[in-house]
């Protein structure tokens, strides 16, 4: 795709946000496959560029995508045998080095820009997510946006639903219920999330529950949505406060925590229903 371009890669890389490993070959003596300074990127699914092929180049790959599964953030420096070994016939000597760059990173759109919204999106922009901010209102938003971050004034929330890619994660935080409700439906419509959480109540959480099972869906879809959001400790309905409960949430998850079902949780009956999000 990119053949030895790498440099135009690894900016197209970044603006996707997606990780990569930089194998370079720091030093080559005899018959190796490529000389000192080649370079090669590998993602989870794309290798661009190559330090020569054959077992010397599968290994680095290898190599790398454990560093990039594993999380791995530390460079690394391999010397290989270029002789049977290695299953190469070339008989140099090469040495690699590995280099993680970028920090993987979540899509997240989130809907409403209250004042819970507001003080959540300075959070999360410290985060390892790219952001996609939808209201109705743009005089809603605030004048600057922290980086890594789009604004999307949008006249049909509910249909941008379907041009948001796989994997995202999705938080309704709207001023409107019914909104949030078709906000809701489209998004579990979608089989295909992170994670789904909407800020509200328990006694919200029981009657959207009522209204999506009359329409169709099954208890393990509904199951899907995370409402009330946010970690049970912190009670209190500043938005700072909601804002830091909700992002340790996010921050739980995409760590691999498992999240407990809170809609039986006596104890998340009110605690972020806040008044970004009391319209009835």
């Amino acid at each position: 795709m990119f053949k030895d371009n790498w440099i135009h890669a690894l900016a197209e890389l970044d603006q996707r946000g997606e990780p990569c490993v930089m194998v370079t070959v720091l030093a080559d003596r005899g018959s190796v496959p490529r000389d000192a300074g080649t370079k090669m990127l590998v993602t989870r699914n794309e290798i661009i560029a190559t330090i020569g092929g054959g077992h010397l180049e599968h290994k680095a790959i290898k190599l790398a995508r454990e560093m990039l599964l594993t999380g791995d953030r530390h460079p690394r420096v391999e010397h290989f045998n270029l002789g049977a070994r290695l299953g190469q016939c070339c008989g140099g000597m090469a040495t690699l080095s590995l280099e993680p760059i970028g920090q993987q990173q979540h899509h997240l759109v989130l809907f409403g820009a209250g004042h819970v919204a507001k003080a959540l999106i300075h959070i999360v922009s410290t985060l390892p997510f790219r952001v996609t901010w939808i209201d109705q209102r743009e005089s809603e938003f605030p004048a600057e946006l922290p980086l890594g971050v789009t604004k999307l004034v949008s006249d049909d929330p509910v249909g941008d639903i379907r041009d948001m890619p796989a994997n995202s994660y999705y938080l309704v935080m709207t001023h409107n219920h019914q909104l949030d409700f078709e906000l809701a439906r489209e998004i579990l419509n979608r089989n295909d999330t992170a994670y789904f959480g909407m800020i509200g109540s328990l006694t919200k959480r029981k009657k959207f529950d009522y209204r999506l099972s009359q329409r169709g869906y099954d208890d393990e879809t509904i199951r899907r949505m995370v409402c009330p959001i946010g970690i049970d400790a912190v009670k209190g309905k500043h938005p700072a406060e909601i804002a830091v409960s909700v992002a340790g949430e996010l921050i739980a998850h995409y760590q691999g925590e498992t999240l407990a079902d809170k809609r039986e949780d006596s104890a998340a009956t009110e605690p972020n229903d806040s008044p970004d999000n009391q319209v009835a």
